[in-house]
């Protein structure tokens, strides 16, 4: 569980704030419009109708007591900027800003946002998964609840092969590709493939598999 600060209750954050309360996260949510979050009021341990343009308001959040700090302002990329930017001012351990254009994220990248995402449907769960755990960086819906995940390896795993390790009978992962330090992707790697530190593995899994593994993870 995180602790997660959702600044802008528009479509996205709306998305996003049912998504990462379904993983059982703790979230605050802030926004000016009180109607935006009266839905939302029973998933979230806190709520906020406040400018986050002020930083007197973000001084009483706490703002670098969260793990995670979400920019989801809709229709004002001014209010975005200036936000993003006093987060990170104010000691926001990690920013992640909702962007338009690829001109508004060069410019929020470059005061203070640590991680940009388009809005849509898709990217609020991939980032409501994604941000939910350390270990997975990113995952492809597909059916029945199974999806191919970019996940590190575990511990035991690093410096053995992927049949010496016996990772698809012990915890029911396939893994489909290795994607290297350098960036490098190989993909359907064959059994004697050396599983090195720094890799990033690509498993296709159900989401009830992922979830067991990466409580082992934590």
């Amino acid at each position: 569980m995180k602790s997660i600060l959702i600044i802008g209750l528009g479509d996205f954050g709306h998305y996003l704030c049912r998504d990462l309360a379904n993983l059982k996260n703790e979230i605050m949510i802030v926004d000016q419009d009180e109607t935006a979050m009266e839905d939302l009021l029973d998933i979230v341990s806190d709520s906020l109708i406040a400018d986050c343009t002020r930083e007197s308001v973000l001084k009483k959040l706490g703002v670098d007591n969260f793990d995670i700090c979400f920019v989801c302002i809709s229709g004002n990329f001014q209010c975005s900027l200036e936000i993003t930017s006093l987060l990170k001012d104010l000691g926001a351990k990690y920013v992640v800003s909702m962007v338009r254009s690829e001109v508004h994220a060069k410019f929020l990248l470059r005061n203070g946002a640590d991680e940009v995402i388009h809005p849509n449907r898709g990217a609020a769960m991939r980032a409501a998964v994604k941000y939910n755990n350390d270990h997975i960086f990113d995952y492809i819906d597909l059916k029945d609840g199974y999806s191919i995940y970019e996940i590190t390896p575990m511990k035991d795993w690093v410096g053995r092969t992927i049949l010496s390790s016996d990772i698809r009978a012990r915890h029911s992962l396939y893994i489909v590709g290795i994607i290297s330090s350098d960036g490098h992707t190989n993909f359907m790697p064959d059994p004697q493939t050396m599983i090195r530190d720094g890799d990033h593995l690509m498993v296709l899994a159900h989401r009830d598999t992922i979830d067991k593994l990466m409580k082992k993870m934590r």
